[in-house]
């Protein structure tokens, strides 16, 4: 058997020439530092170019010597190469080093991994060069009738990453390049992402001249395809173009979800169609097209936005009795709205009404209302809300506890404030030093001597009063109270 020597040297890892020979150009080795006339450590991480090549190919010597295969390469490069401090950024010389070797041919796997890598970091130019590479030698699995199944994939993952970055010429390239090597049609999932890039970085128009090749092309769009188109109409202000490609969408048998409704609506509001977007919502009832939480937000807040808050209100109420809010809309911006214009009343009707159909609103939400009815004195609906919170298993916070408390031992309804303090106790809202001593006071003020001395008992077993004095002083306040009245 006659063995293969290791080449004593890399050709592409040396200096590339004015016009390089391979098809896929290498980075660089690192330059030589630059000498500083401060001394240097003894040990460094640093090397020069000609140690760093030597080094390597020690390495590649000891852990993947020829022949190979592209299971062996993909192994070196993951679990040996990839975790080495100072090769780790070599990986594209081997890769295109091995591309040299006459027994060896990259196929789907190495081209994916590296297509990956060098997306992930940022390394463009090499990956342009890459999927060109693959163009003139396709993986092996091409070379019966069909193509390689993974060869979208690859180029799907390399499309999306320039288009993150705003690089679309080199997305187009790639695509212009995929379609080389694919079988018939690409999918519409690679039109879809160029034409979001398109729509990302504003440029409207290419994005409908994409759209149109995909039609030339006899791509069928889907609902995505005519989604990103919405909101690039939308986020233009043509509202009226964005209801004839809505139109358009029907027509050619796409059913539209809730995303295109709720693009919609968001783009009449945005030009100031307020009913053209409502509209939109009852047509999403008609056609069976479920709410979610977002079109419920856009309607109540851009309403609100508006001052349009009793319209805003209205609709609520109408579409929870049509039964199509879903169960975990909160209403919290709205609430807020209300209360911050002085009517939390309404905002309680609002907050009842859902709440009798199963929308159940969230803590901060009653918080809310509850603090916005105090502000004006409703303390009977205040203490009603804050009664069902607690019976529904909501506990409330401390602080607007301890304040509904208060309130209600200042217009002298203590006992009612201590009936509180024991339902929230049962529901796992612990009373604190503060608040009885609120009720304490009340009690005090109102002459209601055995209430307040049973309470000052239950302070004392609590550890809440810190000496006998603080007791003696509590005691003595339920005498001289009687005695001045």
């Amino acid at each position: 058997m006659i063995k293969r020597r290791f080449p004593k040297t890399i050709p592409l890892l040396q200096p590339i020439p004015p016009t390089p020979p391979s098809p896929i150009p290498n980075p660089p080795l690192p330059s030589q530092p630059v000498v500083s006339s401060t001394p240097l450590p003894t040990l460094t991480l640093f090397h020069s170019p000609k140690s760093n090549h030597t080094q390597l190919l020690s390495f590649l010597k000891t852990h993947l010597n020829p022949p190979f295969t592209p299971q062996n390469l993909l192994r070196f490069l993951k679990s040996k190469l990839h975790h080495h401090p100072n090769f780790t950024h070599y990986d594209f010389h081997i890769f295109n080093w091995a591309s040299t070797i006459d027994s060896y041919r990259h196929d789907h796997s190495t081209f994916e991994w590296m297509a990956r890598t060098l997306a992930i970091t940022d390394r463009f130019s090499d990956l342009r060069s890459l999927l060109h590479f693959m163009v003139s030698n396709p993986c092996p699995c091409s070379d019966g009738i069909f193509s390689c199944s993974r060869t979208e994939h690859i180029f799907q993952f390399s499309i999306v990453a320039y288009c993150k970055i705003g690089k679309l010429d080199d997305a187009v390239d790639a695509f212009e390049c995929m379609r080389k090597l694919i079988d018939g049609k690409p999918s519409v999932v690679v039109y879809n992402i160029l034409i979001n890039g398109f729509v990302k970085c504003g440029w409207h128009d290419k994005a409908l001249g994409f759209y149109n090749r995909m039609i030339k092309d006899r791509v069928k769009p889907d609902v995505f395809t005519f989604n990103i188109l919405l909101n690039s109409y939308c986020r233009n202000s043509e509202s009226g173009l964005a209801l004839e490609l809505f139109k358009e969408m029907k027509e050619k048998g796409c059913s539209p979800n809730v995303v295109s409704f709720n693009t919609l609506i968001k783009g009449f509001f945005r030009v100031r169609k307020f009913e053209e977007g409502i509209g939109m919502a009852y047509e999403m009832i008609e056609m069976g097209c479920e709410f979610s939480c977002v079109t419920c937000e856009i309607l109540v807040d851009g309403l609100c936005r508006e001052g349009r808050v009793s319209e805003a209100c209205d609709i609520l109420i109408n579409f929870s009795r049509k039964g199509v809010l879903p169960k975990e809309y909160d209403c919290f911006g709205l609430v807020e709205t209300l209360c911050r214009k002085g009517n939390s009343v309404r905002a309680l009707e609002i907050v009842y009404e859902l709440w009798s159909k199963g929308n159940h609103p969230s803590l901060i939400s009653c918080t809310t209302l509850i603090e916005g009815l105090r502000v004006f004195e409703k303390i009977d609906e205040a203490l009603r809300l804050t009664e069902r919170m607690l019976e529904e298993g909501m506990v409330p916070d401390y602080v607007t506890f301890t304040c509904l408390l208060q309130d209600l031992c200042n217009v002298g309804r203590t006992v009612e404030a201590n009936k509180l303090r024991l339902l929230a106790s049962s529901k796992g809202l612990d009373s604190t030093a503060m608040a009885c001593n609120i009720l304490v006071s009340g009690y005090t003020r109102e002459g209601k001597r055995k209430e307040g001395e049973i309470l000052v008992d239950e302070m004392l077993d609590r550890g809440f009063i810190p000496d006998i004095s603080t007791y003696n002083r509590l005691m003595n306040g339920f005498s001289n109270e009687r005695k001045s009245m």
